[in-house]
């Protein structure tokens, strides 16, 4: 099944590291619904630990809705696991599915401020030595669920034109376009990191637990950049979706993403 779990990692104690194992092969469909968990004792033995950290990692599964217990039958995935809701983006089609997300879900605002940017993102953004950016980190909740920690970074001259209250409210597209901006292109990373204490504290994980990292750099139609990103997302929670084609090329045949209509 998965590897032993032999010390305690950065995600924390063994029973919620083999909480977060079981609850990835639940999300992910690799424990389809109505499918029998193995017992305290086959778990133990598997992954090396005692049956305390097997009952406990169990325990919280059910208080997530994600297992229940069937008597006669033993332990069974859920037919519908809650808080298993999933947001989806598609890269094929990145601006219009931002400003649907930030139109179907809603945002909790941790910090608002202007100042100097770190020199990477000055350099990404081409801002010269003496402008400032406005920076917000933000929450943004699917329900009343955190599935991802937003920081953001927009040029002043920009963001001079919305405030705190309307940042907290409006999707942060809107208020660009309504400033005068016009999106044209964007350019993201997808990667992987580990949750620190402040972001675990906003998105209900565990310190250390994994986290899907986006970076995302959005310009105007003149190739100024507009916005900053650095998206931390829930991996339980949220999904990037690629659309993909069949395409041939001197190489020979390969995938490419499917172009937006």
């Amino acid at each position: 099944m998965d590897t032993p779990l032999y010390t305690k990692g950065p995600g924390g104690t063994k029973s919620h590291q083999l909480f977060l194992l079981l609850k990835d092969a639940i999300v992910s469909g690799r424990m389809a619904p109505g499918t029998k968990i193995p017992g305290e004792l086959k778990l133990a033995e598997e992954h090396r630990v005692s049956r305390v950290t097997v009952r406990r990692a169990l325990e919280a599964l059910t208080a997530e809705g994600l297992i229940m217990r069937k008597p006669g039958v033993g332990t069974l995935v859920c037919e519908q696991p809650v808080g298993a809701t999933v947001m989806t983006a598609s890269v094929s089609n990145l601006l219009p599915n931002i400003v649907k997300m930030g139109e179907s879900s809603r945002v909790r605002l941790l910090e608002f401020s202007y100042g100097y940017p770190p020199d990477g993102v000055r350099e990404r953004l081409r801002l010269g030595s003496t402008e400032r950016a406005q920076r917000s980190i933000r929450v943004r909740l699917a329900g009343d669920k955190p599935f991802s920690y937003l920081t953001t970074y927009v040029p002043e001259r920009i963001a001079l034109s919305y405030n705190e209250d309307e940042l907290a409210t409006t999707p942060l597209f809107v208020l660009l376009e309504r400033s005068g901006v016009h999106l044209d292109h964007a350019t993201q990373t997808i990667s992987a990191t580990l949750a620190t204490k402040d972001v675990s504290d906003a998105l209900g994980v565990a310190v250390g637990a994994p986290l899907i990292s986006l970076n995302r750099v959005v310009y105007d139609k003149k190739g100024k950049g507009v916005e900053h990103l650095h998206a931390l997302y829930r991996p339980d929670r949220y999904r990037i979706e690629i659309d993909l084609c069949r395409a041939d090329g001197e190489g020979g045949r390969y995938w490419q993403p499917l172009a937006s209509e």
